[in-house]
């Protein structure tokens, strides 16, 4: 704990962004508005060469506030951003921030909070996702269900204080980053999920409370919604292929689905067995995408309701495909 006497930790909030121009201002006013004192907080922005204005608004923020630094980061991927940021670093706290999000005014100091009570070495809260149109707003809501995401803790929101596998926008102990390294570069998508899987197989403790606060601007077209996660589902073969363990069942559905409809499909061209097989699982699936769609516009969203299924088949087909195409991608990287 901090006594009186003792300075509070220098925190070091560490933000990878590229051509965040419509974004990046929220996103910076939520860190500068913390309540923390603000001699003992650096905000190292890694900006992946971005060419739509961001730069110069990051330039203009960095002139009236010297807690910011900008740092040039050339390969323009979030985790060669974050590594970049990591390497210049002061903090006694490190936390990984992206330029879609907000975060509440007692965001870092409930993290040095927990941190210093010695509870957890890394630290995080659920996440309110949000957006500014209707399409954006029935995709923030898919992305709250477990029908949408599966059950992550930080998606779908939680009441209470628990230890999970992973977390968004997480603190970590400097202590527990010298132990597990820098994130890992191949990586372009699911990177702090595999960081986390790291710490944990080294005895970290990744903490869940509902107190740190956040909020993240979803994506608003299916065609943005559809890349995002089709990458996760393809870099998730590489995650899995280097740590076998850190799956979870709830993961391989897609892919699984994916494949029993493209099987089905194909034999339905040859067999009355596949068109009933291929009618049978499609038709399961509407099913249960109806009525999940049904159940999630319950409290008030109702005019979301013709959105929903078209945006819950794009969350699961997209990662699925790109699950599959990771397979094939990566075939001969096993035990690499």
């Amino acid at each position: 704990m901090i006594t009186e006497t003792q300075k509070p930790p220098l925190v070091s909030v560490i933000m990878p962004v590229r051509n965040e121009g419509a974004a990046i201002q929220r996103s910076l006013d939520s860190v500068l508005a913390q309540d923390y004192p603000k001699e003992r907080l650096e905000v190292l922005v890694a900006d992946g060469m971005s060419d739509d204005g961001t730069r110069d608004l990051l330039s203009g923020y960095a002139e009236r506030d010297a807690r910011i630094r900008i740092i040039d980061n050339p390969a323009r991927i979030m985790v060669s951003g974050f590594n970049a940021g990591l390497d210049v670093s002061r903090g006694e706290v490190v936390i990984m921030l992206g330029g879609h999000s907000e975060i509440a005014p007692d965001y870092v100091g409930n993290c040095v909070r927990y941190l210093q009570q010695d509870v957890a070495d890394c630290v995080g809260g659920p996440i309110e996702t949000i957006a500014n149109s209707a399409m954006g707003s029935a995709i923030a809501l898919a992305m709250s269900t477990p029908f949408g995401i599966g059950g992550v803790a930080f998606r779908v929101g939680t009441e209470k204080e628990d230890y999970v596998d992973t977390v968004a926008f997480g603190a970590y102990t400097r202590k527990i980053i010298a132990r597990a390294g820098r994130l890992d570069e191949e990586l372009v998508r699911n990177q702090d999920d595999e960081y986390n899987y790291r710490l944990r197989k080294l005895g970290a403790r990744i903490l869940l409370s509902p107190s740190i606060r956040s909020r993240y601007y979803s994506r608003s077209t299916l065609g943005a919604l559809w890349s995002q996660y089709f990458q996760y589902g393809f870099w998730k073969v590489r995650v899995m292929q280097k740590h076998p363990r850190q799956m979870r069942p709830r993961q391989f559905v897609p892919p699984l689905f994916v494949l029993a409809c493209l099987l089905s499909l194909g034999l339905s061209l040859f067999s009355p067995l596949g068109l009933w097989l291929c009618a049978l699982g499609f038709g399961s699936y509407l099913l249960a995408n109806l009525g999940c769609s049904v159940a999630a516009v319950q409290k008030g969203s109702w005019n979301l309701l013709p959105l929903m299924p078209i945006i819950f088949a794009t969350l699961h087909f997209s990662y699925g495909f790109g699950f599959l195409l990771g397979l094939v991608r990566f075939w001969n990287r096993w035990g690499s």
